[in-house]
């Protein structure tokens, strides 16, 4: 009997929605040679992770085992699946595939981090296939909303795994390949293991719809608006731009690109040839020119993201130009789960210009990019694997999507970040569990999510700073009287008198009772100087601050 096993390991994207990290291997256990599919961030919010720009999966495992990784694939190019590539890639350095639209964005994240970008291999997709030790992996085009988007047909000794990535069923996407049943059907005529499945949207009960779905809407809405037009979605829905654009141009109205992310992703589909018919643009410059009847605008921040030009936009001015009352802002996307209060904001920033806002409240003006329960069941019938895994959700995601496919008879299991699956028999079986956590890019620097820095951020931020200053002599006698910085305190408290005065005075006088011992050991007047300044700004203000203690000694 073989000692060699197939093994699945999600690292991130498995319990949660972002940073997607998932690793397969085939060999004997614990000599198994490794692929890496995607490699993805999430972002931070200043509840939990306040100053932190981007949120990664923890690599150590996979840093510690890189001399069994082959290669890295990437299915598709939105953030939460390449974000991190330019970030790892120096301490993984296997060499990377992608299709030509994802490679082109994958080459930009290796400039930016100073990267090689020749480490990026474009491929082709289905049939064409890439070896990687034991696999074979085949990039299977699926409808997404991001163009090329691709699950992964991952060959092994042991069988044939089919990773969906992101999808959704679209026979009519706009921008990008179709979904095609028969070329799905074909690949999975020889038999598959398993089927590691796209879980978002599987509560949703209804059918999912096409993005040529929105194209009459959107285009009756722009037809109608008397003054200027705004839309934003996500930069990266190509097919969604291009039919934002082509509403306006029919419209009568000239089209402008708002924002870097915009036109970094128009720039990558015309470049690859994903787009070749995209309506003319016109500069912001060019745009302040133009009456604002005949003008629409196309711009990020369609999350509410702060330094994005439709946030810029709602708080007053953007690249010369001002919406004014009567103007329409048009929300043709989804609020994630997470971002309201940022859109929310905005919202009410152009409600108080007089900006007419419509949101996809009315289903009207977006899609999703992800399958619905009735397509998730359609990929489990059209495949038919010996087992689903499910993966892309949250647990309640998982444990959903693993019912349903049980119900039809299938072998599954839920695998969170860190749960190692053995998919080498009949049923997948948890083998092991590697530890896996987060990784913060904090400014320039990766910090720990266990690290403390973020912890003790957050208790500044709930309880305010206090500073206590403390000089002795020679003798380890009080030089002067100690005293006080504050920071993110008010100042004054339940007394009246300065919050400043009132923890002097309490510091002044734990000096004057401390005993000689007390004075000379730095260790035991610091921690007796915190807790009176603690609990001193605890009687006043009903707060206990964060409290740095600096004790100078003469010598």
């Amino acid at each position: 009997m073989s000692s060699d096993r197939l093994i699945y390991l999600p690292l991130g994207g498995a319990g949660e929605i972002g940073m997607n990290a998932y690793v397969y291997g085939f060999g004997p256990q614990g000599e198994e040679r490794l692929i890496l599919v995607d490699l993805g961030v999430t972002f931070s919010d200043m509840e939990t992770t306040p100053g932190v720009d981007l949120i990664f999966p923890d690599m150590t495992w996979l840093i510690e085992n890189k001399e069994r990784l082959e290669a890295i694939y990437i299915t598709h190019g939105h953030e939460d699946h390449i974000g991190a590539i330019g970030q790892f890639w120096e301490k993984l350095g296997a060499p990377v595939y992608a299709r030509a639209f994802t490679a082109n964005l994958a080459r930009h994240k290796m400039r930016d981090q100073g990267q090689p970008e020749e480490a990026i291999r474009t491929v082709s997709a289905w049939p064409e296939t890439t070896d990687a030790g034991p696999f074979k992996v085949g990039f299977l085009p699926i409808s997404h909303s991001i163009p090329e988007s691709a699950a992964l047909v991952i060959d092994s000794p042991d069988g044939r795994v089919i990773h969906t990535g992101d999808f959704k069923l679209d026979e009519t996407p706009i921008v990008g390949e179709p979904f095609d049943p028969e070329l799905w059907s074909s690949v999975a005529k020889q038999g598959v293991k398993a089927l590691v499945c796209d879980s978002t949207n599987v509560f949703s009960r209804h059918a999912g719809r096409s993005e040529a779905d929105v194209g009459p809407e959107i285009e009756k809405l722009v037809a109608a608006a008397p003054q200027m037009v705004v839309a934003t979605t996500f930069a990266s829905n190509v097919a969604r731009v291009k039919t934002l654009a082509e509403a306006g141009e029919r419209a009568g109205r000239s089209i402008c690109l708002m924002g870097r992310a915009m036109r970094r992703m128009v720039e990558a589909a015309i470049e690859t040839g994903v787009l070749s018919d995209f309506p003319k643009v016109v500069s912001p410059e060019d745009a302040n020119n133009i009456p604002r009847e005949n003008l629409m605008l196309l711009a990020t921040g369609s999350q509410g993201e702060r330094r994005a030009a439709s946030a810029q936009l709602a708080r007053g001015k953007h690249n010369g130009i001002t919406l004014k009352e009567g103007d329409l802002f048009l929300f043709s996307s989804k609020t994630i789960p997470g971002n309201e209060k940022g859109v929310i904001r905005i919202i009410n920033q152009f409600s108080e210009r007089g900006v007419d806002v419509v949101d996809d409240s009315s289903g009207l003006y977006h899609v999703s990019g992800h399958a619905n329960r009735p397509d998730l069941e359609r990929m489990h019938d059209i495949v038919n694997p010996q087992m689903v895994i499910p993966m892309h959700g949250e647990h309640r995601h998982l444990r959903e999507h693993a019912k349903l496919a049980e119900s039809k008879g299938r072998q599954s299991a839920v695998a969170v970040n860190g749960t190692m699956l053995d998919l080498s028999g009949n049923e997948p079986k948890v083998t092991e569990f590697v530890e896996t956590g987060r990784t913060y890019l904090d400014g320039s620097v990766k910090i720990g999510a266990l690290d403390g820095v973020v912890r003790d951020r957050i208790r500044m931020a709930l309880n305010g700073h206090v500073i206590v200053n403390v000089i002795l002599d020679e003798d380890d006698e009080p030089l002067g009287e100690p005293w006080v910085e504050l920071m993110g305190l008010p100042e004054q408290g339940s007394s009246f008198a300065p919050l400043v005065d009132v923890l002097e005075e309490d510091l002044s006088q734990f000096l004057g009772r401390a005993g000689q011992k007390t004075l000379a050991d730095d260790d035991k007047l610091e921690e007796g100087l915190r807790r009176v300044a603690r609990n001193s700004a605890r009687d006043e203000i009903g707060k206990k601050p964060e409290a740095t203690v600096i004790i100078s000694r003469l010598s």
